[in-house]
């Protein structure tokens, strides 16, 4: 059964979601603060986290950042601030949602049951290849969850991982930021651009920490992966 933590300092929201996810057949772990939330990560592993922006000791993004050093769990926000501002803050820093308070506890079952399907390999732009997917130094094993760069690994988030699959998989393409939101999840959803250029960013600095840069901007139109090596 995954297990999902949902980690608020305020009770009634964390009763709330992890009635909704029991609901659904998914167990649930709790903090008050960033800090034991942490804590919890470390010694319970949990398979996704649903993360307060606002929390005491520490909040939900410098728990994000930290857990992006080392990790690559799928991170739900939860604020009472939904300014683009906001949503972008939180998906650079490594959170794969975003959803604004109030919301609707059985959108974020279906979202959290989303992001698990995905980080399982279930989803797919179509029938999976045999094998990892190669690309010069790159490897991306969907089975495994597991993306490389030479022998150096590329920690990636569930986002991420699935807008470079998409990309290189169909090395030289165009593909435009309608069609990488549509790679990175499956039911449809109206985001900005400024949040597909954030992932984009994202996953290019990962890269380039490693010394790549496969990613291309075509203006004007989107992105595409070029081989290298």
């Amino acid at each position: 059964m995954p297990k999902i933590l949902i980690a608020d300092d305020d009770p009634h929201i964390r009763s709330v979601i992890r009635f909704a996810l029991a609901r659904d057949g998914l167990a649930a772990i709790e903090a008050a603060d960033g800090a034991a939330a942490l804590e919890l990560v470390a010694r319970e592993r949990p398979d996704l986290l649903i993360l307060d922006v606002m929390m005491p000791e520490m909040d939900g993004t410098e728990l994000c950042r930290r857990l992006r050093r080392e990790s690559d769990v799928p991170v739900i926000f939860l604020s009472s601030r939904g300014e683009e501002l906001d949503r972008v803050l939180g998906l650079e820093l490594g959170g794969d949602d975003y959803m604004t308070k109030p919301f609707s506890p059985r959108e974020l079952v279906a979202r959290v049951r989303a992001h698990l399907r995905r980080r399982e390999g279930r989803v797919t732009d179509g029938p999976r290849a045999a094998g990892p997917l190669r690309r010069g130094p790159l490897r991306l094993d969907a089975d495994r969850f597991e993306a490389r760069w030479g022998e150096a690994p590329i920690p990636l988030t569930v986002t991420e991982f699935r807008l470079l699959q998409a990309m290189a998989t169909h090395s030289g393409r165009v593909f435009t930021r309608e069609m990488l939101m549509g790679a990175a999840h499956a039911e449809p959803r109206i985001v900005s651009d400024r949040t597909i250029d954030s992932h984009v960013r994202h996953l290019r600095a990962k890269l380039a920490a490693l010394g790549a840069a496969p990613i291309e901007t075509v203006h004007g139109l989107g992105y595409r992966y070029r081989d290298e090596g």
